[in-house]
């Protein structure tokens, strides 16, 4: 499966809020990370798991639009805006690094 695929599964599963297929896509060791830190925010399938079901999943009406999409070899980078996590609509930029048909990366780029 290509990088571009396999982050449009978890693209698909993440506004369907379907944690078994949105985890589905991700490496046991994957790391998630919000810029500018140099630490990942969530780290492992199950920190990732606990986050997304507690969190993210939880809230009902949130959703992300695709605004755009670049792909380049292992890296896809996509430009979200999310509904329903915060008061207002919000961008962000999610830059996916996907080796062997897993996500193994996320940085995450909050527009403000």
């Amino acid at each position: 499966m290509l990088p571009v695929d396999v982050v449009q599964c978890q693209f698909e599963a993440y506004n369907a809020h379907d944690l078994r297929a949105f985890l589905e896509t991700y490496a046991e060791h994957a790391e998630l990370y919000r810029a500018p830190s140099m630490q990942p925010f969530a780290s492992g399938k199950a920190a990732i798991a606990e986050l997304y079901a507690t969190k993210v999943f939880a809230v009902e009406n949130h959703r992300a639009d695709l605004l755009g999409r670049i792909e380049c070899g292992t890296k896809v980078v996509d430009h979200e805006r999310v509904f329903g996590l915060r008061a207002h609509p919000f961008d962000i930029v999610a830059v996916y690094h996907v080796e062997n048909g897993l996500i193994e990366r996320v940085w995450l780029f909050p527009a403000e």
